[in-house]
């Protein structure tokens, strides 16, 4: 999803985190609930390419870091998000593909040494990547973003190869949003993934981002869209998760949130190949919601205190 989110992952059926950095830095009951409560966390904005090479050669990996090594300190899996995106580029590359003076052999160079760089820094330290993220549209088409447009659509499997070889045992997943419900974007998701895979290309996993409101329904078929991903040989997880609701809120809101999160992890439970289960954000204190949804907000399992609402209570109580 755009924006500055935070993950937190829950690798089925264990509860787990994802971090903001500032805060594991600077907020001692922030970073007491995310070791307390988790085994497993996701990189948020700390691994993605404008915050590791925000100058072109020049690398920042202090916020990575913090995350791989506060994960080691507490005996949790990392999952890495992400590789290979259409947004939070830095701007000298993005600049240089737009005036020209990137062209499409240099941007291929460039992709796959940045990948190259980012994965084998933590080979072994990073369970799953998010190779590929948001890479098909809404209407079921490739996404048109610099790496289509310069590089064609080969660059997909180029990414998932380079990944490998940098890390031949991470995990290697495609993400992606509204997965949950929408037939167009299944469709090309699975036919993209098949054709991937008939060619030898490394892809090990399907990522449902699944931000989610209580205003709309429940995507109910859920369950089954990850079973016809699990169907093609695929670990399957959920990689963001979130259900937001219109502010002001209530009581009757908060147990209509709970229901969400308990459905998708119960369909996740029902799924052998559910690996994860991810919540992106878990304390409303630093989600991403309110800036881009204007009036909702409350979408996370911890309010602003850190106090657990109902949704926290599901998840701990879920069966398949």
């Amino acid at each position: 999803m755009t924006g500055r989110p935070h993950a937190l992952t829950f690798p089925a059926p264990a509860p787990a985190p994802a971090v903001d950095v500032a805060a594991l830095r600077t907020e001692p009951d922030y970073r007491a609930a995310l070791n307390r409560e988790f085994t497993n966390v996701t990189a948020e904005n700390a691994m993605k390419w404008e915050s590791v090479e925000p100058q072109r050669g020049v690398h920042t990996w202090a916020d990575a870091d913090a995350v791989v090594d506060n994960a080691r300190r507490h005996g949790q899996q990392v999952r890495g998000h992400n590789l290979v995106w259409h947004n939070q580029l830095p701007a000298w590359l993005t600049e240089g593909v737009q005036n020209g003076t990137i062209g499409a052999a240099e941007l291929r160079r460039i992709l796959r040494d940045h990948i190259t760089t980012e994965v084998r820094r933590y080979k072994g330290r990073i369970r799953a990547w998010d190779v590929v993220n948001e890479v098909i549209d809404e209407d079921g088409t490739l996404r048109k973003s610099i790496w289509l447009t310069q590089l064609g659509p080969g660059y997909i499997a180029d990414a998932f190869r380079w990944a490998r070889q940098a890390d031949p045992r991470a995990k290697l997943y495609v993400n992606d949003y509204n997965l949950e419900w929408n037939s167009p974007k299944i469709e090309a998701t699975l036919a993209l993934i098949k054709d991937l895979r008939s060619q030898g290309v490394p892809v090990d996993g399907i990522g449902f981002q699944g931000h989610l409101g209580i205003q709309y329904d429940y995507p109910g078929d859920w369950a089954n869209v990850m079973r016809r991903f699990a169907d093609l040989g695929l670990e399957v997880a959920v990689t963001e998760l979130d259900v937001r609701m219109v502010l002001p809120v209530t009581p009757e809101k908060l147990a209509t949130q709970a229901a969400y999160y308990g459905r998708a992890l119960t369909g996740c439970l029902s799924v052998p190949a559910c690996k994860e289960f991810t919540v992106w954000g878990f304390t409303d204190r630093h989600s991403w919601v309110p800036g881009w949804f204007d009036g909702e907000g409350a979408a996370c399992l911890l309010d602003e205190s850190l106090t657990p609402k109902p949704a926290y209570t599901t998840l701990l109580t879920s069966t398949p």
